[in-house]
């Protein structure tokens, strides 16, 4: 029953990299980029280009500190995108690595302008905690979402009522209204999905998910039949991993893989903890969960296969 086929990569490739959307986003220039990412990935995306900016030149993080009276650790912060930028410094440094074309320079101090300013769910800091504001950021930015699911159906995927039914499990005692704006939130994350230049999403989800009952019959049937709708379009890669095949790479647990192809920005990997989140960014770290990863995709059922599934399972609601 498993579909395990020898040209998996080539389908993992085709789904992702020669999307509409990702062609579409290759071809943006940064400032139009800037636009729609977040404040997190927007100094991410800033940084880097410093970063390579400074070795182009053959300067050191100790000489470009001194340039603007800040360390090489606050260099390095900057860098990798962990702190917010003052104009001046950014026009300081383009200015010290021999950045003088006024198109370029406009590019980059508009982005670090626009990487201050709040993001849209901002608005939904009542109910956002700072943890999670940092990877709502990312996910918006990224081009590629990969990831594993063991208990629920992902955030993105998720139907208002299913997504109802899990908040309110999951915080019980909060009020009407913060269960409300929850909801909002989470339906306002999964709108980078129909944008113009909608992320790859490769998910895979543990049969487990599909058999755990969140908010009733016809709660369920509306998420089955939306997951079915999902994993039909084409930037969208849905898996099952079945029951029938045992042990498996993800038996630690859930994890999200963000890649920022189009950004030059490396790997994230996200893993969310009860009040509290990991973001790994260290290649042999990224490495590791990239090999899960793949390993859960080849072992599980391939797209159709799973659409079957989804279809059996809902006509047994």
């Amino acid at each position: 029953m498993i579909d395990r086929s020898q040209d998996f990569d080539a389908l993992l490739e085709g789904s992702s990299l020669g999307s509409p959307g990702a062609q579409r986003l290759r071809a943006r220039t940064t400032r139009d980029q800037a636009r729609v990412t977040g404040s997190v990935a927007q100094r991410m995306l800033l940084g880097a280009q410093l970063r390579r900016l400074r070795e182009a030149c053959g300067i050191t993080r100790d000489a470009a500190g001194f340039s603007i009276r800040v360390s090489a650790v606050s260099i390095n912060r900057m860098e990798m995108g962990r702190t917010s930028f003052k104009t001046r410094d950014v026009e300081d440094l383009l200015t010290l690595y021999g950045i003088t074309d006024e198109a370029e320079r406009d590019t980059l101090v508009d982005l670090a302008r626009d990487a201050n300013l709040a993001g849209w769910w901002h608005r939904y800091s009542d109910v956002l905690p700072n943890w999670f504001a940092s990877y709502v950021s990312l996910e918006g930015a990224a081009s590629l979402v990969r990831m594993y699911e063991v208990h629920y159906v992902h955030g993105l995927l998720q139907t208002g009522a299913y997504a109802r039914a899990v908040i309110s499990r999951g915080m019980k005692g909060l009020s009407t209204t913060d269960i409300d704006r929850r909801v909002a939130l989470r339906m306002e994350r999964q709108k980078i999905l129909q944008s113009e230049n909608a992320p790859s999403l490769h998910i895979v989800l543990d049969e487990a998910v599909l058999h755990r009952s969140c908010g009733g019959r016809d709660v369920m049937r509306g998420q089955l039949q939306h997951l079915i709708e999902l994993s039909e379009r084409p930037n969208v890669l849905l898996q099952i991993m079945p029951f029938s095949f045992g042990g498996h790479a993800g038996e630690s647990g859930a994890f999200t893989i963000l890649s920022f192809l189009e950004y030059d920005l490396a790997d994230v990997v996200y893993v969310e903890q009860l009040t509290s989140a990991l973001y790994l960014d260290r290649h042999e770290d990224v490495a590791q969960y990239g090999r899960a990863l793949k390993e859960l995709q080849q072992e599980s059922l391939g797209p159709e296969a799973s659409r079957d599934l989804l279809r059996d399972l809902l006509h047994l609601q």
